[in-house]
């Protein structure tokens, strides 16, 4: 990730959504977003889906599955401070939205990471702050919901790190002081990964109780902005996404959780795709299931920057131009392979899993605009194809 997007969003928290097979329709049958949203929030309330902040603002939109025809809904807007990069997932018919990162105030002069925690209520539209604070900065992290009501999160940036890395940025004047700039922005790039302190832990929260709890730590390395695909009862894939700025992983993990306690192992990786020599790993990617195959669609990344890395270059991106992908890979189970494309490069939007496909919504595109566009991607087993 270029210091530029860190500065403006960090990756979607996009929960996928499961639709239920009635309210599964015909591709042309699915409405364009009222406004372009990147970088924001999705989650799913019995037929109906939310989407909303982000690029969006505080705006929030809802969709009636089973009569998509009538269009996207607004919604009451946000409570709190336009947020990007926030975690959300369901509980008891609420949403819950944990940290994100972006500006406390119209004057502040830089954005930090929330510790804060929203809660959107379906059942009288509004959204009320839960008297709580994140243990650590959830910006870029995954909230899944659990079958008891819990909810747990994996990822998510550094509080301290990053508030104090974006301070300093906007203290220092790039023009007048340009060494001092450079100096600031290769000691914060330049560092491994570990020293993110990106949080390790996979953390509970319990909104009856409203209380946190640990349920394990990560075997490997804390990775932001994955995609996250449920895998059956209080199991998920963590697919891909950052392990620092600027640098992804091709990696894809499955984790298992129990009442007290995770249970992690990896899965095959993402496959190397036909366009480049090596596969770098993405960022905001979308994904969930389809035909009995897990995809995964677009993201982004920096070509070049695992390459940097194992030359010991941690300011693995510097000099390197941002991409933002168009490939679909396809797993059925033991393996990846590519199975389409995109009609063309998207990042950090969301994705709903329904009978017919996977229905893309939203997300970033080649020019780091956000986007409207509803579309269906279907999978007949072999490829996919691009509906609407």
């Amino acid at each position: 990730m270029s210091q530029s997007s860190i500065a403006r969003t960090l990756a979607m928290s996009a929960t996928v959504l499961t639709l239920s097979t009635a309210a599964a329709m015909a591709a042309d049958a699915w409405p364009d977003l009222p406004v372009g949203i990147k970088s924001g929030v999705a989650a799913r309330v019995g037929d109906t889906a939310y989407v909303g902040l982000g690029s969006a603002g505080t705006d929030f939109y809802s969709l009636d599955l089973a009569n998509p025809a009538a269009g996207w809904v607004k919604r009451a807007a946000f409570a709190g401070p336009a947020t990007n990069g926030a975690a959300a997932a369901v509980s008891g018919g609420k949403i819950f939205v944990f940290s994100g990162n972006g500006k406390a105030s119209a004057d502040a002069k830089s954005p930090i990471i929330f510790d804060t925690v929203f809660a959107y209520d379906t059942a009288s539209d509004s959204w009320s702050k839960v008297d709580t604070a994140t243990p650590v900065g959830l910006s870029g992290a995954k909230a899944l919901p659990l079958k008891d009501g819990r909810i747990a999160i994996v990822g998510g940036y550094n509080k301290e790190l990053f508030d104090k890395y974006l301070a300093d940025v906007a203290a220092t004047d790039k023009e007048k002081n340009p060494e001092g700039f450079k100096k600031l922005v290769n000691g914060y790039m330049g560092m491994e990964p570990k020293e993110y302190r990106w949080n390790t832990k996979v953390l509970s929260y319990d909104p009856s109780a409203n209380s946190w709890g640990t349920l394990g730590d990560n075997p490997f390395l804390p990775n932001c902005d994955s995609a996250v695909v449920a895998r059956g009862d209080d199991a998920f894939m963590v697919i891909s996404g950052e392990v620092k700025p600027g640098l992804r992983t091709p990696e894809v993990k499955q984790v298992k959780v129990d009442a007290q306690a995770d249970d992690w192992h990896k899965l095959a990786d993402l496959p190397k795709p036909s366009a480049n020599e090596r596969q770098e790993g993405v960022a905001g990617a979308f994904a969930g299931e389809a035909g009995g195959a897990v995809l995964v669609a677009g993201g982004a990344n920096f070509v070049g920057a695992q390459a940097n890395a194992e030359a010991g270059k941690w300011f693995a991106h510097d000099g390197l131009k941002k991409g933002w992908r168009d490939e679909v890979y396809a797993f059925d189970g033991k393996g990846w392979k590519e199975a389409g494309k995109l009609p063309h490069g998207l990042a950090y939007g969301a994705s709903f899993s329904t009978a017919e496909g996977l229905v893309i919504v939203g997300g970033e595109d080649g020019e780091g605009k956000p986007r409207s566009e509803v579309f269906l991607l279907k999978w007949d087993g072999k490829a996919v194809s691009v509906d609407n």
